[in-house]
């Protein structure tokens, strides 16, 4: 993961690098340093309030004397803290696991979702995927083309149709065919009087009453190249009970890099994949370690 995630992250990185080369050459005290940090910092879109949150603590923890290796190695381990304070590992019922996945259109949500259906392929399980976005037609055709592309079955239903009778349907040939995975897409937005959470919440019910102790996760995806506007539509879905953990997408070409941290700061949720690309091998399993040896090496 490392060489390829630290390629991905050249943008982002290159915001660190230049201020790290100048601490380097030069002779700057601790302040100086914790000032154009947090510059650096605000630049790669880390947020104010967790960018005080780490100068203060490094201010806290540091001498006045400290030359600038002690206080980036003192950066390194804040940032891992964040981000290793839930456990990143995805959970999997060793026989059958559902995973669903929630997110505003236009996040990248199908994608992420066919870039885990060839992962648990590549793994040996057989996958099926639900398209239970049923209010944009565009996301069931997307999904469809993912799944000839994989060769993995699709459960689909018309134009319109509840997404929870989608999901129904999809757990039936889920079960009576012993698939290993389903990945389940959902809608975005809904251009009707229904209340999105509320639509969302009701799959979940039906998941959970036809497959004890499913689902399994529910994903949040968020896109990584509009940084802070992230967290704005994470709180939202946050109203929506049960999410697991969040999929990162378009994390390479962005300089907004830094937005992966407050988003584990402030939602207090584990990053659990991060999309590196429009691929269905552009997909890694986030480390917090190599994320930070990537940024910051």
């Amino acid at each position: 993961m490392f060489g390829s995630l630290k390629e991905k992250l050249a943008r982002t990185r290159e915001v660190f690098k230049e201020k790290f080369d100048d601490f380097l050459s030069s002779e700057k005290n601790r302040e100086e340093i914790l000032d154009a940090l947090m510059e650096s910092m605000i630049l790669a879109d880390v947020g104010v309030p967790t960018t005080e949150k780490i100068i203060d603590s490094i201010r806290r923890n540091t001498k006045k004397t400290d030359t600038f290796p002690v206080i980036k190695k003192r950066l390194e381990e804040e940032i891992f803290l964040i981000l290793s304070q839930s456990l990143t590992d995805i959970n999997l019922d060793p026989v059958s696991s559902v995973i669903m996945m929630v997110g505003i259109n236009g996040g990248g949500k199908t994608t992420s979702l066919a870039k885990l259906a060839y992962k648990f392929k590549n793994e040996g399980k057989d996958v099926m995927m639900a398209a239970a976005d049923t209010f944009r037609a565009a996301a069931q055709e997307q999904l469809s083309i993912w799944g000839k592309k994989l060769n993995v079955p699709i459960i689909k239903g018309q134009y319109g149709v509840d997404p929870a009778a989608v999901v129904y349907d999809a757990i039936q040939s889920f079960k009576s065919r012993k698939f290993h995975i389903l990945l389940i897409d959902t809608a975005g937005r809904i251009h009707t009087n229904i209340n999105l959470m509320n639509e969302l919440e009701k799959i979940k019910r039906v998941i959970s009453r036809e497959i004890e102790g499913a689902p399994h996760e529910i994903l949040l995806v968020l896109d990584s190249s509009i940084g802070q506007n992230a967290l704005i539509q994470a709180r939202e879905f946050q109203i929506f009970s049960g999410i697991t953990g969040v999929f990162l997408t378009k994390l390479d070409g962005t300089a907004k890099g830094g937005s992966v941290i407050s988003i584990a700061d402030e939602l207090k949720l584990p990053i659990k994949f991060i999309g590196v690309g429009e691929d269905e091998k552009d997909l890694l399993a986030f480390s917090p370690k190599e994320f930070v040896e990537a940024l910051l090496s």
